[in-house]
């Protein structure tokens, strides 16, 4: 029953502080830190029992790795090894070494000050993921960056606890620490085999029973089971999740686990947050407000510096690194088990420690002002250094040559759409370059043969490099809203002929987009719609011409939204911006169509379909408004103005 009236004073005081914060536009985590503040045994003593509190907390961050493993991939991890590795092992060992140094020349013990080093390299895994979900920022080149780093930083935790007793000098010497690794390691490959080949059947036969509190009950046991086996190793139970996830992210059941999962998710989350503020002894910011906020201030210069710095260092551009370093900025959950070890083992003193909490909560309280500060930071950054310190060094991904090019299309950004685009206008040889920012998928593609630059396609010696003045097409496939607008509005000042298309995420993002140059704008939100209504009326076995039918209505409509916004922008005024209800489509002539042969003159097509011919592609050659007396062939492209219901009539005749 205690706990159960703890539970009930935490989300009862955490509902009126988080509204309250919400009301000034401060995200949730900093309303349940306070939470855990106001209701420890240091402030208003709601709690005295924090233990059970800490407990269900830890759930919450298994709950979030779980959950980022499901909705991440093994391949999407294969892709940014690079990033884990080398980001990681950079940002972990600069950090380290800055701090030891820094804490050695005041006068600080060389373990102690290498201890405090190690409990500094760590960020927050569960903030920083929590805040870039639920911002949408994870496929965006800082997003991946940061989980690259994070992931390494999880990994560390291991031999950084197997380490601090030999800091104090109570270890088992080099043996037992290689001992304890080579378990570790065991744990986790035989964690990652048996989830990734056990798991699938397991799913399969629990599908069968159609039982869907069996199916998340089993989700359930599985990522804590391995968790459970990882924790065995002395890895953290975080970590075992994450794998757990992973697993389950290459089932055809992992959309389902997702969505079961995440209200139990966001409910212990919040407790994990919440209890990390109950640590605090709001009497040390008070005794010590000044030491605390020099301490602050000195562990987000360092983080951010040395990480920002490990970013510059893979050849990343400058406003990657910075928005990585700031976010980077803080101390992570995993400092907390690691500090208490080093209280344990002597290392830290009862103050060093409530020094090292107090600072620790307000970095992570600062964390989402970081974030939000670190764009228009790279801005100005991006104006006031030379140019060759902000587009990336590039050393990983190779040299770039000038490209000779003319009448192509870009690519902005290689993630599934960009590759998805340059396969096919590469079947198609169409002429094409691609702009990435990540220097290892730059390397790998150079290897395979693709025209691609590494570099911020918001500089403008990297789009002027792809001869973007002699292009005539841009395609603007990113996952980051604002890199997407500068691009877009960068292309449209050095040239204002090209046709930009963009893919955003949100119907409220086409508006700013248009106004920046953009002329198309394709919203995943509305396609995602499209795509759903398909699928349905499929599998209710509707005949797919009066699928198409109703596709064709439902994107009439809404279509004609779109482009009332575009009408007032004119860069994104075709002719069919003009023609309210009237729509632009290539067909191509095949053999036996009733217009082969015949001539515009017969007006076959327009009497048939009520289409008009704007323009004919035969071979290289283009026929802009052709003669009356243009005889159609087989294999003639033809480009129709009409109506929907027009072009649908057309394309049967075609």
């Amino acid at each position: 029953m205690n706990v159960l009236l703890d539970l009930v004073v935490l989300f009862g005081l955490a509902i009126v502080t988080v509204v309250i914060f919400r009301w000034f536009s401060f995200p949730s985590v900093i309303g349940f830190l306070v939470t855990g503040i106001l209701a420890g045994p240091s402030a208003l003593g709601l709690i005295r029992d924090t233990h059970q509190v800490e407990q269900m907390a830890e759930v919450g961050v298994i709950l979030l790795l779980f959950t980022i493993g499901i909705e991440f991939s093994l391949k999407e991890l294969a892709r940014i090894k690079h990033l884990v590795i080398w980001g990681g092992g950079l940002q972990v060992g600069l950090t380290i070494l800055a701090v030891t140094g820094l804490d050695v020349l005041f006068n600080v013990p060389v373990r102690q000050a290498l201890f405090v080093g190690f409990l500094v390299a760590l960020s927050s895994t569960a903030i920083l993921l929590k805040l870039f979900v639920d911002a949408g920022d994870m496929d965006t080149p800082h997003g991946k960056t940061i989980l690259g780093i994070l992931i390494f930083q999880d990994l560390c935790i291991v031999p950084l606890m197997l380490l601090t007793p030999a800091l104090a000098g109570t270890g088992s010497g080099m043996t037992g620490v290689l001992m304890v690794c080579a378990k570790a390691v065991a744990v986790v490959v035989a964690a990652h085999y048996g989830a990734r080949f056990l798991v699938p059947w397991i799913l399969k036969q629990v599908v069968t029973t159609r039982s869907r509190d069996l199916f998340i009950l089993t989700i359930i046991f599985i990522g804590f089971g391995t968790a459970w086996l990882t924790s065995l190793a002395g890895l953290s139970l975080a970590l075992g999740a994450f794998i757990a996830g992973l697993a389950i992210s290459e089932s055809e059941y992992s959309q389902q686990a997702l969505g079961d999962i995440m209200p139990f998710r966001d409910a212990f989350m919040s407790l994990f947050f919440i209890s990390v503020g109950m640590l605090l002894d709001p009497a040390v910011l008070t005794k010590q407000l000044s030491l605390v906020i020099g301490l602050v201030v000195g562990i987000v210069l360092i983080k951010a510096l040395f990480a920002g710095g490990a970013v510059l260092a893979m050849g990343l551009p400058l406003r990657v690194a910075v928005v990585a370093g700031l976010a980077l900025a803080q101390i992570g959950e995993f400092s907390f088990l690691l500090a208490q070890s080093g209280m344990q083992h002597g290392i830290l003193s009862g103050t060093t420690y409530q020094l090292f909490l107090a600072a620790s909560v307000a970095t992570m309280a600062l964390t989402p002002l970081c974030i939000k500060i670190s764009g228009p930071m790279a801005d100005r950054l991006d104006k006031i250094l030379p140019p060759r310190w902000t587009r990336g060094v590039g050393r990983l991904a190779g040299s770039d040559r000038p490209l000779s090019l003319s009448d192509h299309v870009i690519i902005v950004g290689y993630g599934m759409n960009g590759r998805n685009l340059s396969r096919v206008l590469r079947n198609l040889k169409i002429r094409h370059a691609v702009i990435d920012t990540n220097p290892f998928t730059v390397s790998s593609e150079r290897r395979k043969g693709t025209k691609i630059v590494f570099g911020d396609a918001t500089r403008q010696e990297v789009l002027e490099h792809t001869r973007v003045e002699q292009s005539r097409i841009l395609v603007i496939a990113i996952s980051d809203a604002a890199a997407s607008r500068r691009v877009a509005a960068l292309a449209r000042q050095l040239n204002p002929a090209i046709h930009i298309i963009v893919r955003t995420r949100y119907l409220a993002e086409m508006e700013p987009l248009y106004k920046l140059g953009a002329s198309e704008v394709i919203p995943e939100e509305f396609e995602t719609s499209i795509e759903i209504l398909t699928r349905v009326l499929r599998r209710f076995m509707i005949p797919h011409d009066e699928i198409e039918g109703y596709v064709a209505e439902v994107r009439k409509d809404s279509y004609d939204m779109f482009r009332s916004l575009s009408r007032r922008h004119s860069h994104a005024v075709g002719i069919a911006g003009f023609l309210a209800g009237a729509e632009i489509g290539t067909f191509r002539l095949k053999a036996g169509s009733k217009l082969d042969g015949t001539t515009l003159r017969d007006g076959v097509l327009r009497a048939q379909s009520g289409a008009s011919i704007l323009m004919i592609k035969r071979g290289e050659e283009i026929v802009p408004n052709p003669d009356p007396v243009w005889q159609l062939r087989e294999g003639d492209i033809v480009l129709l103005l009409g109506t929907p219901d027009q072009l649908a009539a057309a394309s049967k005749l075609l």
